[in-house]
């Protein structure tokens, strides 16, 4: 396969960047759209559903760090699949990581639109998010290292932000509410929520995308991985069960902004501190969805650089060294989402449940690439290597593959909407030829 001269990302990022980047990415999971899960499981069925999930993510995490230490490639999943499975791997991995970061980022701006919504009912939902989502692009489009700087900046304040959240919200926590109707829907709630409990921790993944822009990748992805996955952890199960406890549940399950809403619950929506505290939550979802425009940008980048997408998206900024057609690409298409997720009956889930749908089936053809690269290329450098193996990443995939089942027989419509997609996308593959050249690209060889 034919790739045009290669240009070169810059290598800037360190440790603290990494660590922003990954919580930055994933934080806004903790402001919005895990509540929902609450609607179809309850309090103590989504609790459930989270536990299993965070056990996926601690064995996934330490298995898929494996394969960003030993291929640093922009192109994260996408490049670990093609060169394990070939290129049909790498075009489902590919496919698959682009739904992930291209439909998250819509739904966190339609979110931002609401939070702001919710401070100024004048200003309208859509309008806001398609404004957050062009302003997120230039920054990017500004330069990595001004971008990442940002990210450590806006990280650090939504961390802080949630832990005076539950300082706030613990005094009022009461167990009677938690444990009200904990599990209506018994234990189809809890599959049912699955993909909720997912996005307390989706996108943590994009680290990979920025692994060609760090300094010492062997040394600092492992680093930058595990303490931002401690961190979320604790951020994830502190927040739900404190909220869950503070008011009837039922009332926060539906809603877009269920923080403010339990802030306002707590010391009155009139109060002045409800409204600050609102104003400061912004700052979680705006980190969020600066990362996954960054992340999406870089899957762009990474496919059309070895030809899946169209090559003029590979080329790099001259004064910034930043991908920005891919990065102008990737805005374009959150315009189209936003504009869905805010016309269209529970548009924000349907775009939640999408996203998860691509995470989790990258999930699975990452743990599939990692048995296979250790079988195809047993002498291949692992700076990192999964402990356990092969016990966390086999329990990633497992509860990986009970995820997709659980998502298809839940959200048919969603589901049909990404496999359509997958074989239209499969079909023009094969139509162009694709299949049949050769893997002499730079997706064989890693980085330097």
């Amino acid at each position: 396969m034919e790739a045009p001269p290669a240009e070169h990302l810059k290598k800037v990022l360190k440790p603290i960047h990494l660590w922003a980047i990954a919580v930055g990415l994933v934080i806004s999971g903790e402001y919005f759209g895990w509540n929902l899960g609450w609607d179809v499981a309850g309090t103590i069925g989504l609790l459930i559903a989270t536990v299993v999930i965070t056990v996926m993510y601690i064995t996934f995490i330490f298995s898929y760090t494996e394969l960003t230490a030993a291929i640093p490639h922009a192109g994260g999943a996408f490049a670990y699949a093609y060169r394990a499975m070939g290129p049909f791997g790498g075009l489902i991995a590919g496919y698959a990581t682009l739904i992930d970061f291209l439909l998250a980022s819509p739904a966190i701006a339609i979110s931002l639109g609401s939070y702001l919504h919710f401070l100024y009912p004048a200003i309208p939902i859509m309008q806001s998010a398609m404004l957050f989502n062009a302003a997120f692009v230039m920054l990017n489009i500004s330069g990595v290292k001004e971008s990442a700087t940002f990210s450590v900046f806006i990280t650090i304040l939504a961390v802080a932000e949630l832990l005076l959240y539950m300082g706030v919200v613990s005094p009022n926590f009461k167990m009677d509410n938690y444990l009200s109707n904990p599990m209506p829907f018994g234990w189809s709630g809890v599959f049912a929520a699955l993909p909720f409990a997912v996005w307390f921790y989706l996108a943590i993944e994009g680290v990979a995308m920025v692994a060609e822009e760090v300094k010492d990748p062997k040394k600092d992805i492992p680093k930058g991985y595990i303490s931002a996955l401690a961190t979320l952890v604790a951020l994830a199960l502190g927040v739900m069960v404190l909220t869950g406890g503070i008011t009837d549940w039922r009332k926060l399950s539906k809603l877009d902004y269920p923080l403010p809403e339990a802030v306002g619950i707590v010391l009155g929506k009139a109060s002045g501190l409800t409204k600050i505290f609102a104003s400061i939550g912004l700052f979680g979802l705006i980190a969020s969805l600066h990362g996954t425009i960054l992340a999406s940008s870089r899957q762009v980048f990474a496919m059309a650089r070895s030809g899946y997408l169209p090559t003029g998206l590979s080329n790099l900024n001259h004064r910034f060294k930043t991908p920005h057609w891919s990065l102008i690409a990737a805005g374009l298409v959150s315009f189209l989402a936003i504009y869905f997720g805010t016309t269209t009956k529970d548009g924000t889930g349907q775009l939640i449940i999408l996203s998860v749908l691509g995470a989790v089936v990258m999930y699975m053809m990452c743990m599939v690439s990692l048995f296979i690269l250790r079988k195809k290329e047993p002498n291949l450098e692992r700076p990192f290597t999964a402990p356990f193996y092969p016990v966390f990443p086999a329990i990633a995939l497992v509860i990986s593959v009970i995820c997709l089942f659980a998502i298809i027989y839940f959200n048919k419509q969603v589901t049909v909407m990404f496999f359509g997609g997958l074989v239209g996308i499969i079909l023009i593959f094969v139509l162009m030829g694709k299949h049949k050249e050769a893997l002499t690209d730079d997706l064989m060889v890693t980085p330097e």
